[in-house]
């Protein structure tokens, strides 16, 4: 089913009428919507206060505290979206992979996987092994009534970096000596993340999602024919997997100018851009039928008020015309990051675009 289209023999949703719903379906809306990546984060003192002394990835399989941090933003800022709390590597951590995310450093992986014997370790994600997330959606989606919840995943580029590299890497060596060394293990790791990270979005899409939003954080990282080559069939492979569902889908990467088009193409309905490229020269980019996300400079919320009032009305300008437009950062919230900054600026989106 299409996410642009109404479900047909269902109900709508409480959410269906929604600005964001709305945006991503390229309708008409009340005003533009609004949401940050890493809304839910470091950037809230009460976030601090209630993940004190509780590690990461077990933070993410408490599904009252996942609620309660889901929400807080929806509380704080009055955003147009909730975006579920989790980290990309929950699901490979659910399946029995061997990691840790380390403070100031992000994910470890005990053992990498560079082999085709290591790929026997990746097995199938049941809706069992993440049984949290489908709890802490029932609570969220109970709470936030006509908001909308955006599922989240990395994308299998992403996730296949972290287990080839064992970590963060600035120039993945090991990743793209295995992409071009071998690119028939290549195409089965991704294939293989594909299926599980397919598996981890509809969990959470059939405890209540209202959309999903695939992360490729690191993919800015490969030219565009690679991208098409080697991560592409992957990634379109999750799109199509969970396109049955009707809801709208998000592509976002970082440094992905030059593959925005391609992103698209993968199958996303909306697809998000950072702040290096104009949002009308990534409309050309992406071509028709996408709705837009992004795409003020997360660097800008430091600055005053008034600064990041006048780089939000460049945004919004370049934006005018587009088929559809979801507000947001070029990338995530930095962690000191004054909340009342993100408040302010919701406000004013929602203020200067009102219809």
């Amino acid at each position: 089913m299409s996410a642009n289209l109404r479900p047909t023999g269902q109900q709508p949703t409480a959410t269906y009428e929604s600005a964001f719903l709305k945006a991503c379906r390229r309708e008409p809306v009340p005003h533009t919507p609004v949401w940050f990546m890493r809304q839910a984060g470091r950037s809230l003192p009460e976030y601090l206060k209630v993940r004190e002394g509780i590690p990461m990835l077990e933070s993410c399989m408490m599904p009252e505290l996942v609620a309660e941090i889901t929400m807080q933003p929806v509380r704080r800022h009055h955003v147009d979206a909730a975006i579920y709390f989790s980290d990309i590597v929950v699901p490979l951590k659910a399946i029995g992979i061997d990691l840790d995310i380390k403070p100031g450093v992000g994910p470890v992986v005990e053992q990498p996987i560079r082999s085709r014997a290591d790929l026997a370790r990746l097995r199938d994600l049941t809706p069992e092994d993440v049984w949290y997330v489908t709890e802490a959606i029932g609570l969220l989606t109970a709470e936030l009534g006509s908001t909308p919840l955006i599922g989240f995943a990395g994308a299998p580029f992403t996730l296949a970096s972290y287990l080839v590299e064992g970590g963060p890497s600035k120039n993945h060596e090991h990743t793209k000596a295995l992409m071009y060394g071998d690119p028939q293990l290549w195409a089965d790791l991704l294939d293989r993340l594909a299926e599980i990270t397919s598996a981890f979005l509809k969990v959470q899409i059939e405890a209540g999602a209202s959309a999903v939003q695939l992360f490729d954080s690191w993919v800015g990282a490969l030219a565009p024919a690679d991208y098409r080559r080697s991560v592409m069939p992957a990634s379109s492979k999750v799109f199509k997997a969970v396109e049955e569902y009707g809801v709208p889908r998000i592509h976002f990467g970082v440094g992905t100018g030059e593959l925005l088009g391609l992103m698209g193409e993968a199958g996303a309905d909306v697809v998000g851009v950072d702040w290096r490229v104009p949002l009308d020269e990534a409309a050309r980019r992406v071509g028709p039928g996408k709705a837009l996300q992004g795409n003020l400079d997360p660097a800008v919320l430091f600055s005053t008020p008034e600064a990041v009032e006048a780089k939000a009305d460049e945004v919004l300008a370049a934006a005018e015309g587009l088929e559809g437009h979801v507000f947001n950062l070029g990338h995530g919230v930095p962690p000191t990051t004054d909340p009342d900054a993100l408040t302010r600026l919701v406000e004013y989106v929602h203020t200067h675009t009102a219809v």
